[in-house]
């Protein structure tokens, strides 16, 4: 953090994303630190009774909605309470309120590809980023990381993993691992809620099975995400930017109690872990308050309520998506952007019961199979592989319809 941000005695955050699960518990840290942060502007993506509450409670300066009749609508409301929150719309509204020249800290929780625009513009702004969109990386993961470095921003991780491996890594950060004295990481998952489900009990998942996280509260596409380990594939894409990681410097560890949240294992033996309850208030206000600790509001860890550790290797025969996903990784270039893209449409179909849930699986197996990947040269580029995929993935699912 630097000198000019800690000496602040109020710092600005701009929430995108604030009526999602990670937006709210952003908000309910802040509640906690009043004296510390102010709300600057809220974005959901057209939750306009969810934004007009948190509007009523925060009146931050800005509020923006994506379409343009849900702004109107919401305008108009706030308007007859005398709020002095301006409402504006679109993506480009998005990118203004994580780029402003008063905001000071930008929680990136915006699920998705659309998520991409504004994080870049806080990066090239020179903001503190809470990044909690994985698909910034994902998709975009030199050019974003190199934004960071241009625009001077300050990257903190929020997903309880990437966050884990920060906190367990030396102070004094270096570009490459082995010169740190890092042999590995150890990323953690809890295996979803199927996690010694039979192939045959997985052909015939509901939506709500799938939407059952044991340990965490998530929003249904990252939960979907979790029960097919993709979300654990897409963190390992996630690790190599954030730590210039190879892949095969990255480990997957199937750990059920999501007690410890990842590891970091040095040459010398050692492995460090980060362990707590799994509630997303600590990676968030560990970012928030960086590099100072601040209270979060989460439970103590009871050690001996816990009583033990389970660890095992996943399985990548009923999780194909973990596979497919280092794939993407070893392949570089639009390939995991393609990754994402399919994955994304095969979860709503699924969240909309048109296909099976090892469908998912097979629909991203096969758009990779016929795609073409290039190297990254531009976020234009990007988003027009990234429409691609989503055609290819929606004429697949069509097809089994």
């Amino acid at each position: 953090m630097s000198d000019k941000l800690a000496m602040k005695p109020v710092q600005q955050v701009t929430i995108l994303g604030a009526t999602g699960t990670i937006g709210m518990q952003t908000l309910d840290v802040i509640a906690q630190h009043p004296q510390r942060f102010s709300i600057f502007a809220l974005s959901a993506n057209n939750n306009v009774a969810g934004l007009l509450a948190l509007c009523k409670q925060y009146q931050p300066k800005f509020a923006v909605l994506l379409q343009q009749d849900a702004a109107l609508n919401l305008s108009q409301q706030l308007k007859a309470l005398g709020s002095k929150t301006t409402v504006l719309h679109g993506e480009q509204a998005l990118s203004d309120i994580a780029a402003h020249s008063e905001v000071d800290i930008v929680m990136a929780a915006i699920v998705g590809a659309a998520g991409l625009h504004p994080a870049m513009a806080a990066a090239k702004a020179g903001k503190r980023i809470l990044l909690a969109n994985k698909e910034t990386l994902v998709m975009a993961g030199n050019l974003f990381m190199q934004a960071v470095r241009d625009g001077g921003a300050t990257l903190l991780p929020i997903d309880s993993e990437h966050n884990a491996i920060f906190q367990a890594m030396p102070q004094h950060k270096q570009s490459d691992l082995t010169r740190m004295g890092v042999k590995k990481i150890l990323l953690t998952a809890s295996g979803g809620p199927f996690r010694n489900a039979t192939l045959e009990k997985l052909q015939a998942v509901t939506r709500a099975e799938a939407l059952n996280h044991p340990n965490w509260v998530m929003g249904p596409k990252i939960t979907i995400d979790s029960a097919t380990l993709m979300n654990k594939g897409l963190e390992v894409i996630e690790a190599h930017w954030l730590f210039n990681a190879a892949p095969e410097q990255i480990e997957v560890v199937v750990h059920p109690q999501s007690v410890i949240h990842s590891m970091v294992e040095y040459i010398d033996g050692s492995i460090l872990a980060q362990l707590g309850n799994p509630d997303m208030r600590t990676p968030i206000t560990y970012g928030l308050g960086y590099p100072e600790r601040l209270s979060s509001g989460v439970a103590s860890l009871d050690l001996l309520l816990t009583a033990r550790l389970d660890f095992s290797a996943p399985d990548t025969v009923r999780f194909p998506c973990l596979q497919y996903a280092y794939d993407a990784l070893q392949a570089g270039g639009t390939a995991p952007a393609i990754l994402n893209a399919a994955n994304e449409v095969a979860v709503e179909a699924f969240l909309a019961d048109k296909i099976s849930f090892m469908t998912i699986a097979n629909t991203i197996e096969q758009v990779l199979s016929m795609s073409n990947f290039a190297a990254v040269e531009s976020i234009e580029q990007l988003v027009a592989v990234d429409a691609q995929a989503r055609i290819a993935s929606a004429n697949i699912i069509q097809a089994l319809c």
